[in-house]
């Protein structure tokens, strides 16, 4: 994608979020959490009609880590109809296995705004073939919509997703309703940029499903993004990583992750406002949808600054 487009597609995301419509969208989604599920599910269908697309801005020093799944049988209960876990890994250089990824980082969107730590198994989906990341869990700090629980509010009693001068990631999040809850503190200092696997960057990300009790016979939907923001990340030493806590996953996983992922610069997503199957299933795929939504949002080519 040539840096022109990828300026547009960037501003295009970024304008879609606007703070005030965002307030009104928090206050109203109180109210609606106490409509029945099905009238829920109706309202958000109806208004996907007139406005099918929302932003999701993944905040600089995103923060993955990426655990063996030591309890297949279990873990595999988890996943819905049509998939199996698959070996991957996050780092093109890593040695694959059964593997579960939990990612704390901070976002604003066209209808929320705040932070989430989110729990996801890697797998295939045997009718499409493609790898797939499996939401099972998740915390917010701000409300939240999922097929399986409709409107909710925020989940956590405290969270904390930043970062200090000294060149630390620092995460504190935990749970007012479930047992769930992390905390870590990460020292970039020595991180190296290093190539991701593409496979699980992006062709997953063009097939993201629900798991555990969030499934509800869904589809699984894509997001769109400029594949390049998925070509590396850097790679923290297990050494700098001090994992206090962490209870997503427990009696699944091993505890010690066997890879860590930070992304240091924003990750600019497009996905639909209720979870929609696409046909896409490649790198060429979504830049053709980027350049589709800069054209439907009316975003012109703008003139590159000049000194």
């Amino acid at each position: 994608m040539q840096a022109k487009e990828l300026r547009r597609y960037i501003k295009t995301t970024e304008k879609m979020v606007v703070p005030a419509k965002v307030a009104s969208t928090t206050q109203g989604s109180a109210i609606l959490r106490k409509l029945p599920l099905g009238l829920q599910r109706y309202i958000v269908n109806r208004g996907a009609r007139t406005n099918p697309y929302m932003s999701f801005v993944v905040e600089p020093y995103s923060v993955s880590l990426a655990f063996e799944v030591t309890e297949t049988t279990r873990a595999q209960r988890l996943l819905p109809p049509d998939y199996s876990l698959i070996p991957s890994a996050m780092f093109r250089d890593s040695p694959k296995r059964p593997c579960a990824i939990v990612s704390a980082f901070n976002v604003h969107t066209s209808v929320f705004w705040g932070n989430r730590v989110e729990f996801y198994l890697i797998a295939e989906n045997y009718k499409t073939g493609l790898l797939s990341w499996v939401i099972v869990e998740y915390e917010s700090n701000t409300h939240s919509y999922d097929p399986s629980q409709g409107f909710i509010g925020p989940s956590t009693s405290h969270s904390v997703v930043t970062t200090s001068y000294l060149g630390e990631i620092l995460v504190d999040v935990a749970s007012a309703q479930s047992g769930n809850s992390i905390k870590l503190d990460a020292d970039l200092k020595k991180g190296v940029l290093t190539e991701l696997d593409q496979r699980l960057w992006v062709e997953g990300n063009l097939s993201v499903d629900y798991g555990g009790e969030l499934q509800q016979c869904t589809k699984p939907f894509s997001l769109v993004f400029d594949p390049k923001e998925m070509a590396q990340a850097l790679k923290i030493p297990l050494d700098d990583i001090l994992l206090c806590t962490n209870t997503f996953g427990t009696g699944l996983l091993n505890p010690k992750p066997f890879e860590v992922a930070c992304f240091p610069y924003a990750q600019h997503f497009v996905t639909t406002s209720v979870p929609t199957a696409t046909s896409m299933r490649s790198a060429e795929d979504l830049e053709q949808a980027i350049t589709e939504i800069n054209d439907k949002m009316n975003a012109p080519l703008e003139m590159d600054c000049i000194e």
